[in-house]
């Protein structure tokens, strides 16, 4: 008989079991971990059963939600309990649940995100991010403006404590790494979590959740699980709870419960549909629109239900006001909604009063689609990487349209020129999931250099010059260009849609093989910045004493020469100062540490991980122009 899979446990349940264990016992709760989810047993009455021996059973009762909310729904027949190891191993072992911050700071965003998800029935709960962040029109919405930064209200002085209670624990656990970061370091950084969400901190519970997870994956070495990720998870805590904690924050670092304003009439028309996948089991399409103003929107339709629902959300009836389009339809169509509701990231929401009609579909040369593809890249893309360094962990990049003419496939991606002399783009399939259609259309595409395209989809700004297209069309007046249907109205989503050897144009039949692609330059890949980054991995990794390692003898001359030569004095500075704080470690004549604090040693670790975001940040940037 197969195991049956552990409930989720709140986070506040699980770290409140550790810190009832004694010294002793929290010693043993790594080791006692391990194997309790191959002991789960469903019993009768429809609990969950995990037996140790003869004399301990804990039995988990789920609440309505399906996951473990209260301490009493987690029990232990030993002489110990609720004291217990046993208790606590098993609720170590069982997934985190998702927190009320999580959805509200977009846990899951586009096709690659994580989290739960929620359709679009009730404008007044918080829903996933799917897309990119969006004005509203103003006479659809209610709220007033955003405070400027010089009326943003102060943290509070519980959120101040807040603050500083989590900088502490997650300083703890980056100095511990992944090695020494066990069930006892995630459950400080989970009481912490917990506090800041009492204080009205969603986004740093959101983000310290993240850092749990990361850790646990790194530990248990789950597939997918980098140690790039982990890092990254570590600087958005640091950095946004850092702030807080000195009483300095300013706006957008405590966010309230996303808000749908309810307001008059609203015309948009569909741009294209995207799938969402996400990692835990969710599926779903988000379908993009735009007003008359230039206004991003979108209307997703998420649900439990993995690949499958993602496959078949691309043609199921729009859950808007009544409206009798499908999302395929909408994506080609638009709506006039009247008692529209919005949230301030252009999430469209299907209240009470909602309704809708149909509207005739713009081409994508009509306005205001046409906008989409007449600006510079450069500059569209410097303004999406100053709004992520701004906002820390904003979600992903607004679409962004360019004419390009396709070179050919270079290694796993697709080169192309922006029409116009612009720079060579690495075009890199929106899911890479094999059963979605992108990398298949792309490569279609890659077997016809020369063809010119209109591209719709969404800078990588991790990357050097790399689009991720989500929808493509013909330019208009080019005649080595797509061939589509009518009915299609000038695009194809890349993620529903499957190109034929009948939308392409005869041209260049008899043309000979292919020639290969050189690979496109890559300044990110190319800068000795990289030495940094497997700097701050390795100290992930390992904890403090592993970078102190990397800074002693010849390891240090190998780190910080090729920075200096590179030109990158400032990284090289920062670089040797995190491993010299990593090394620091004061003793007084009896060998006892007098300072054992994290806290310089974050500092150092942070000031190096946002140097390098930044400096990585330029580069992609350059790469554009």
């Amino acid at each position: 008989m197969s195991p049956e899979p552990l409930p989720p446990v709140a986070p506040d349940v699980l770290a409140e079991a550790v810190e009832q264990l004694s010294a002793r016992l929290r010693k043993k709760l790594d080791a006692a971990i391990e194997g309790c989810a191959e002991r789960a047993a469903r019993a009768a009455d429809g609990s969950l059963d995990v037996r140790f021996g003869e004399d301990a059973l804990v039995t988990l009762r789920p609440g309505p939600s399906g996951a473990v909310t209260e301490a009493g729904q987690a029990v232990c027949t030993c002489l110990l309990a609720p004291r217990c190891l046993h208790r606590a191993a098993v609720l170590g072992a069982a997934p985190l649940a998702d927190a009320e911050g999580e959805a509200e700071t977009g846990a899951e965003t586009g096709a690659k995100g994580e989290g739960a998800a929620d359709t679009d029935a009730v404008p007044e709960s918080p829903e996933p991010t799917t897309g990119s962040p969006a004005p509203t029109r103003a006479d659809a919405v209610t709220p007033g403006p955003a405070p400027e930064p010089s009326e943003a209200t102060p943290p509070t002085p519980a959120q101040v404590r807040a603050a500083t209670a989590l900088w502490e624990a997650a300083a703890e656990a980056l100095a511990a790494g992944v090695t020494a970061g066990g069930a006892v370091v995630q459950a400080e950084l989970l009481r912490a979590a917990h506090t800041a969400r009492l204080a009205g901190l969603p986004r740093a519970e959101a983000a310290a959740l993240r850092v749990v997870r990361g850790l646990r994956a790194a530990r248990e070495r789950g597939r997918g699980q980098r140690l790039g990720d982990l890092a990254g998870a570590f600087r958005d805590l640091l950095s946004g709870a850092a702030p807080l904690a000195s009483g300095t924050a300013g706006p957008g670092l405590a966010p309230a419960r996303r808000t749908y304003g309810q307001g008059g009439s609203l015309r948009v028309y569909g741009l294209c549909r995207e799938p969402v996948l996400s990692a835990t089991g969710y599926g779903g399409v988000a379908t993009h629109l735009v007003g008359p103003d230039g206004s991003r929107y979108t209307i997703s339709d998420v649900r439990p239900g993995g690949l499958s629902r993602a496959r078949g959300a691309g043609s199921a009836s729009v859950a808007l006001g009544g409206a009798v389009l499908d999302h395929a339809g909408l994506a080609r169509g638009g709506l006039r909604i009247v008692g529209a509701t919005v949230s301030p990231d252009g999430r469209l929401g299907a209240g009470r009063g909602v309704n809708a009609t149909p509207l005739r579909g713009l081409d994508w040369s009509e306005e205001p689609a046409a906008a989409l593809f007449a600006g510079p890249v450069g500059e569209a893309v410097a303004a999406a990487l100053d709004a992520g360094a701004r906002e820390g962990d904003a979600p992903e990049a607004a679409l962004l349209g360019c004419d390009v003419e396709v070179v050919g496939a270079a290694g796993e991606y697709l080169v192309a020129r922006v029409a116009g002399g612009g720079p060579l783009l690495r075009l890199r399939p929106a899911h890479p999931h094999p059963e979605l259609p992108h990398a298949a259309n792309l490569r279609r595409i890659a077997e016809h250099p020369g063809l010119v395209l209109r591209v719709l989809g969404r800078p990588d700004l991790d990357r050097a010059a790399t689009l991720r297209p989500l929808a493509v069309g013909p330019v208009p007046g080019e005649p080595y260009t797509l061939r589509l249907p009518e009915e299609w109205l000038g695009r194809a989503d890349l993620g529903y849609d499957r190109l034929q050897g009948s939308h392409f144009p005869r041209a260049a039949a008899d043309s000979g093989p292919l020639a290969p692609v050189d690979a496109v330059p890559d300044p990110l890949a190319d800068a000795p910045l990289w030495r940094v980054r497997r700097l701050l991995e390795t100290g992930v990794a390992g904890g403090r004493r592993a970078v102190a390692e990397a800074g002693r003898g010849a390891d240090a001359t190998a780190l910080l020469a090729p920075l200096r030569r590179a030109g990158l004095g400032g990284a090289a500075q920062l670089a040797e100062a995190l491993t010299a704080e990593a090394d620091r470690r004061p003793r007084d004549a009896f060998g006892r540490l007098t300072d054992s604090s994290a806290d310089g040693y974050a500092r150092a670790w942070l000031a190096s991980a946002v140097h390098l975001a930044a400096a990585e940040r330029s580069l992609v940037a350059a790469s554009w122009s």
